[in-house]
């Protein structure tokens, strides 16, 4: 099968939608010989945080010398990224013969009476078995939106079970309630495995302690509270002292339990993600891992990037993305945007998905932004459409303008800025890599016009 016909297989599998539950995935691994049993895991759940802690141990595991396989999703550049060995994207030829095996089993379960397996249950035994061919020695795995019910939960016994932050999402999935959402989560916890968790808030964490008194499981809490920021000077070094107006948007750096961490991802909110996955490495160097050592983590840590999160995509002025889509996310990005661009002309282009909680994402953003340009998602039927988040926004912020498509959208917001502005794109992931993309033609369009 040639990567065009795969993405094309993958696409059309969107109409058998989400289905929580293992019978099915369970069904099409066994298929393919259980590849997931030959494999080591670091299993990764939570709200909000995943995808920027698996980045931080996979990039760290991989300093380490070891073979890293990493699942993520969703994607913002490449459908591609969603499996990765030490940070390297699977190739088209490689992704091409995967589906065509998975395809193939799919067709065979049909016959035999069995529902077709959805996209996600397809790309997760996919990972589990182009990670296996490759020999990885770990592989650091991403839940897709819960825990018990979800397609990766299929793995026995992983070697550390992480919780990143808890928060309302995928209510229609995972419960009304927080305590509902928190034990779905918690179904990754596997008997007398260790679970690594940030420090999450009472209903939440009332139930993570039970359910690891219930499993047997070691329960080691990442307190981000300990961490103790200093300050990046302009020529990179990092000093204890915290007085002055500089903050670096080159890199942050942190004193945790008697060491210096430095970490190029910026938003406050990354120093909670980059403290879990410092405690989940030491709880690896505690089951025998040798190779992860200090020196390790620390360089790790600096090493890791991860677009569309707080990520600074262009400059005079400042454009950035983020994948703030829920009320966490919406917190942190407004905490980030207070500490970094206090005073500055703000202008956002949001995009929203109609089953997301967005009249509280507004309720948390808008009033920071002098100016906000909605948009629709494109190619997607979840997509709120432009007009209508306006109409919402309008509530909290009046200055506000829907536009047609992401390039106007693009444009509007640098006619509404000056070089000390500060644009950001945030909402759904799924939009953002095409935003990036366009900003990127558009400032090569703008610095050949200037040269002239």
């Amino acid at each position: 099968m040639k990567y065009e016909e795969a993405i094309k297989f993958i696409e059309e599998c969107n109409k058998y939608g989400i289905s929580p539950g293992l019978a099915s995935v369970s069904a099409l691994a066994d298929k393919l010989g259980n590849p997931q049993d030959a494999l080591q895991f670091i299993h990764v759940a939570g709200t909000n945080g995943k995808g920027s802690v698996s980045a931080f141990v996979g990039t760290t595991l991989s300093e380490c010398g070891l073979k890293v396989g990493r699942y993520i999703s969703p994607t913002i550049l490449d459908y591609r990224e969603r499996f990765q060995i030490n940070g390297k994207m699977i190739t088209k030829k490689d992704l091409g013969e995967e589906m065509e095996l998975l395809k193939v089993a799919c067709e065979h379960l049909v016959s035999e009476g069995r529902p077709h397996p959805t996209w996600f249950e397809i790309e997760t035994v996919l990972a589990f078995d182009y990670f296996r061919k490759k020999g990885c020695d770990i592989v650091v795995l991403e839940t897709g939106m819960g825990g018990t019910l979800d397609a990766t939960n299929i793995i026995k016994n992983p070697l550390v079970c992480v919780l990143t932050s808890i928060s309302m999402d995928h209510m229609q999935f995972l419960g009304d309630t927080l305590e509902e959402i928190a034990k779905n989560k918690c179904g990754i916890v596997k008997e007398g495995t260790t679970v690594v968790s940030t420090i999450q808030s009472e209903d939440a964490e009332k139930v993570i302690v039970q359910v690891c008194k219930d499993k047997q499981a070691e329960l080691v809490w990442a307190d981000a509270s300990e961490a103790e920021p200093l300050r990046v000077g302009k020529d990179g070094s990092v000093s204890s002292n915290t007085k002055g107006s500089f903050i670096s948007l080159e890199k942050q750096a942190f004193s945790y339990k008697g060491e210096v961490f430095e970490i190029s991802l910026l938003g406050k909110y990354q120093v909670e993600n980059a403290v879990v996955a410092i405690e989940c490495l030491r709880v690896l160097q505690k089951l025998g891992l040798n190779k992860v050592t200090e020196k390790a983590i620390k360089k790790g840590l600096l090493q890791t990037q991860w677009k569309g999160r707080f990520s600074v995509i262009a400059k005079k002025p400042y454009f950035i993305v983020d994948g703030a889509h829920n009320m966490d996310g919406a917190k942190k990005l407004a905490e980030s945007i207070r500490f970094y661009f206090t005073n500055r002309r703000i202008v956002y282009i949001m995009g929203m998905f109609r089953d997301k909680e967005y009249d509280k994402v507004i309720q948390l953003t808008a009033p920071l932004a002098s100016q906000i340009i909605t948009v629709a998602t494109p190619g997607n039927k979840r997509a709120l459409s432009a007009v209508e988040l306006a109409e919402a926004v309008r509530e909290v912020n009046p200055y506000v303008t829907s536009a047609d498509s992401l390039e106007e959208a693009v444009e509007m917001s640098y006619l509404f800025s000056d070089k000390d502005s500060v644009i950001v794109g945030f909402g759904s992931l799924s939009f953002l890599g095409d935003l990036m993309n366009i900003v990127e033609n558009n400032r090569t369009v703008r610095s050949d016009t200037h040269g002239k």
